[in-house]
C-alpha cells in the first residue's frame, strides 16, 4: 500500500545509534517510528498522554521493517508517517524513512489496538477517528 504522507519527521543520526560497523543500529528504525507518530498525533492535534488520562492506551499488536539501505552516523533521514483506521478498535501506522536525497531507506508498519486499563479491547475514540478523517480530506484535496 502507498502511504498518503500525513507528517514528516526529520533525525539526524546520532552516534550512540550506530553499531560496530558504524551504521545505524536496526532496531532503532523501531524508534523513529515511535517518534514520527508520537509527532503525527501531535500534528492532528491529539497526544499519547491525553488518550492515557482519557483511559485509552495504544499497545503495539505487530510491527515490520523492511531495510533498504543502510545510514550512518549524522546522516540526516526524513521519517513520513501516514494512519490508517484498520478496524473498529484499531489503527495501522505506514513508515518510509528516507535519506535527505530522497532515497527509500526503510519502510514499515506497525498495528495497533486501542484498549483499556484492563486490556480490553475499546473502539477508536471518537476524536481520534474525526482527526484522521480530517486530515485525510486536507491531503486529498
Amino acid at each position: 500500500m502507498v502511504i498518503a504522507v500525513m507528517n514528516t519527521l526529520t533525525i539526524r543520526i546520532r552516534y550512540s545509534e550506530t553499531d560496530q560497523m558504524g551504521r545505524a543500529y536496526y532496531a532503532n528504525h523501531f524508534v523513529w517510528f515511535e517518534a514520527a507518530r508520537s509527532e503525527y498525533f501531535r500534528k492532528l492535534g491529539l497526544s499519547y498522554r491525553e488518550l492515557e488520562k482519557e483511559g485509552f492506551f495504544l499497545p503495539v499488536l505487530r510491527a515490520e521493517c523492511d531495510y533498504k539501505h543502510a545510514v550512518s552516523y549524522d546522516d540526516i533521514i526524513k521519517i513520513e508517517c501516514g494512519a490508517f483506521l484498520d478496524s473498529k478498535t484499531k489503527i495501522k501506522f505506514e513508515y518510509n524513512i528516507k535519506k535527505e536525497d530522497g532515497s527509500c531507506v526503510a519502510t514499515g508498519k506497525t498495528l495497533h489496538v486501542f484498549i483499556n486499563k484492563k486490556g480490553e479491547p475499546l473502539r477508536i475514540p471518537k476524536k481520534v477517528s474525526k482527526a484522521l478523517c480530517k486530515r485525510e480530506n486536507i491531503n486529498t484535496a
